[in-house]
């Protein structure tokens, strides 16, 4: 399975690599491991969503929101090595929502169901959702992957 022709089946172009909006590096490899940092859901160097989950946005603005910030996060890696390579862990993600919104897992779904329609079984990862009060751009979701290289 090509993770590349995937992506083409799926009609999903790698954005050019976003820009940090802070000082730090998109993704980083350490001995097998691949980091990247936390991706907002931008497009051009604008934010396609802004606002809260229970509030301004719904489910499944959210999980369109996790989407894009995962696309950011494969376009990190792959500007620091093949995708074909790779099998993803764990997706981290946080969603910007009211103390009484609790679908949080709800709005990662979008991150997560990505995840394995682009690397099927070697995209099956843990994951962790978290509900935080704000963030960066009033963004309301950033996400976090983490991959290993294939044996």
């Amino acid at each position: 399975m090509d993770v590349y022709e995937q992506l083409e089946k799926l009609a999903i172009k790698l954005p050019s690599l976003p820009k940090p909006v802070g000082f730090y590096i998109p993704a980083i490899r350490e001995g097998d491991y691949f980091y990247t940092s936390g991706m907002l859901p931008l497009l051009d160097g604008k934010l396609v969503y802004e606002g809260k989950l229970g509030n301004e946005l719904s489910i499944d603005q959210g999980m369109k929101a996790a989407e894009i910030s995962s696309i950011n996060c494969l376009s990190a890696l792959h500007n620091i090595i093949t995708l074909n390579k790779l099998r993803i862990i764990r997706v981290e993600g946080y969603v910007n929502s009211t103390p009484s919104f609790t679908d949080q897992s709800k709005v990662m779904n979008g991150a997560s169901e990505l995840i394995y329609k682009i690397f099927q079984e070697d995209g099956m990862h843990t994951r962790i959702a978290i509900g935080v009060s704000s963030l960066p751009m009033n963004s309301p979701v950033e996400v976090v992957l983490i991959a290993k290289l294939k044996p």
